[in-house]
């Protein structure tokens, strides 16, 4: 028998790789794409739960609603940086996006222009629109 340099088809496997597949611990409450439940941040990554911004946590608006601050995020990708006009403060700001199903979800902030805002460099807004809860939010 010849030997063939390719495996007969019968052994060949066929596998799509994923680019994200950061999971959550399922022990604490998460947030997820509303659209294909890819996991998106920790509970205890909501900035806006903090005593000194509870003013915050539905002070944020979106494009579609009521939005999230978050330290960090998961599973999610970022366009370039721009600036916009935020709730009446110049911001540079990045949208973001599920590195799963691409949905747009919300932004990063990646500069603040004003001192009082200089807190949000960094973070992450998540519209409600966007996410549903999992685990343990009974």
């Amino acid at each position: 028998p010849e030997l063939s340099e390719e495996p007969p088809a019968e052994m060949v496997k066929m596998t799509k790789s994923k680019t994200f597949q950061a999971y959550l611990p399922n022990c604490h409450r998460t947030y997820s794409c509303i659209h294909c439940r890819a996991h998106l941040a920790n509970h205890d990554e909501l900035i806006s739960k903090a005593t000194h911004l509870v003013f915050f946590l539905f002070f944020f608006q979106g494009s579609q609603g009521r939005a999230y601050l978050f330290n960090s995020v998961v599973n999610v990708g970022c366009g370039p940086a721009e600036e916009r006009v935020l709730l009446f403060f110049l911001h540079a700001v990045a949208d973001i996006y599920c590195e799963n199903c691409k949905t747009t979800l919300g932004w990063k902030y990646e500069h603040a222009f004003e001192s009082s805002q200089k807190y949000k460099e960094g973070k992450f807004i998540i519209e409600l629109a966007h996410m549903i809860k999992d685990n343990g939010w009974e």
